[in-house]
C-alpha cells in the first residue's frame, strides 16, 4: 500500500524506519501531472531499490514571474490513481510548502548550467538546484532518478552531487515518446490538436539533423537546415538548437564521436524541450 505524506516530520520518521530495516531507498522528484515517462522513472528506481519515494511539488523557485507557475497542470487525483495502478512507488511526498518565509539561500551553478536553458531562463537552475538539494537532505536516498528528456537539468544535478560530495547515485531514465514521436511532457496538455500535429516535427527534424551530422555534413549547415525544416512546418520561435558534448554540454562545432542535439522552441505559446544522442557510426 502506498503511503501519502505532506509534512517533513512524518516523511523523516518513515525514512528512518526503513533505514533501520536496511532498506535501500530511491527518490524520484516530480512536479506532478504524471505520464508514462514518469512511470518509467519510478519503475527504474524500483529495479535498484527496496523502497521508492515519489515527490510531487510545483517548485515556484524555478519559474519567473512571466512563466506558467499558476497555470502549470496540477492533477492530484489522476496522479494518485496512476501511482496506485502502476504500483511503482511506496511513498508519495506531496508537501504544501518547501520554503519558509525567510528563505534566503541560493545556489549558483556553472558548468553544465551555462548557456542553453540559462540563456532564456537565467533563474531556472538555481531554482532546480535548491529544491533538489532540499529533497536530498530531507530524504537522504541512496539513488535518485531523473529523466534524459531534461538533459541539461540531469547534468546540472549530477554536477551538484559530485561537487558537494552528496552520497547519492544519480540514475538517468530514457526519454519516453508517444507514438507520433513527441517527447512526453506535462506541458503537452497545453497544445491544441493542430499544435500537437505541428509538434511532431520536432523529433522528425532532430532525427534528420542527426543523420546529416553523422554522415559528415558541416554541423552549422545541418542545424540551419533543421531550423528551415521547422520553420516550414510552422515553428518559427526557436530558443536554441545546438550540438553539445554529452558530458559537459560544451558547444561542438565539429562532430567527431559522441554528441547530443538539444532543442528548445515554441509551438504556439507552449515551450517544449527535446534532445537526442548523436553516436558515431
Amino acid at each position: 500500500m502506498i503511503k501519502y505524506l505532506n509534512n517533513h516530520s512524518d516523511l523523516q520518521a518513515q525514512v528512518s524506519s526503513w533505514r533501520l530495516k536496511g532498506y535501500r531507498i530511491g527518490l524520484v522528484p516530480t512536479m506532478g501531472s504524471l505520464h508514462d515517462g514518469h512511470i518509467s522513472l519510478f519503475k527504474l528506481a524500483r529495479k535498484h531499490c527496496d523502497k521508492v519515494i515519489v515527490t510531487i511539488y510545483v517548485n515556484p523557485k524555478q519559474f519567473s514571474e512571466s512563466e506558467d507557475f499558476d497555470s502549470y497542470p496540477r492533477h492530484k487525483e489522476s496522479d494518485l490513481e496512476k501511482l496506485v495502478q502502476s504500483n511503482a512507488c511506496d511513498l508519495v511526498f506531496r508537501p504544501t510548502e518547501m520554503y519558509n518565509q525567510t528563505h534566503a539561500t541560493r545556489i549558483v551553478s556553472n558548468g553544465a548550467a551555462l548557456s542553453l536553458e540559462a540563456d532564456s531562463r537565467p533563474h531556472f537552475f538555481s531554482g532546480v538546484s535548491i529544491i533538489v538539494l532540499k529533497l536530498f537532505n530531507q530524504i537522504q536516498p541512496d539513488i535518485a532518478v531523473f529523466g534524459e528528456k531534461d538533459y541539461q537539468q540531469l547534468l546540472v544535478i549530477k554536477e551538484l552531487v559530485r561537487d558537494l560530495d552528496i552520497p547519492i547515485h544519480v540514475l538517468a531514465g530514457k526519454t519516453w515518446r508517444d507514438k507520433d514521436g513527441l517527447a512526453m511532457s506535462s506541458r503537452n496538455s497545453y497544445l491544441s490538436k493542430s499544435e500537437r500535429q505541428t509538434a511532431t516535427n520536432i523529433y522528425r527534424v532532430l532525427q534528420l539533423t542527426r543523420g546529416k551530422i553523422q554522415q559528415g555534413m558541416n554541423v552549422s549547415k545541418a542545424i540551419q537546415d533543421g531550423i528551415k525544416e521547422l520553420e516550414s512546418a510552422g515553428i518559427s520561435q526557436i530558443d536554441y538548437f545546438s550540438l553539445r558534448d554529452p558530458e559537459n554540454l560544451k558547444h561542438l562545432i565539429h562532430f567527431q564521436k559522441e554528441a547530443r542535439l538539444l532543442i528548445a522552441l515554441y509551438v504556439g505559446t507552449t515551450r517544449l524541450l527535446d534532445n537526442i544522442a548523436v553516436p558515431a557510426i
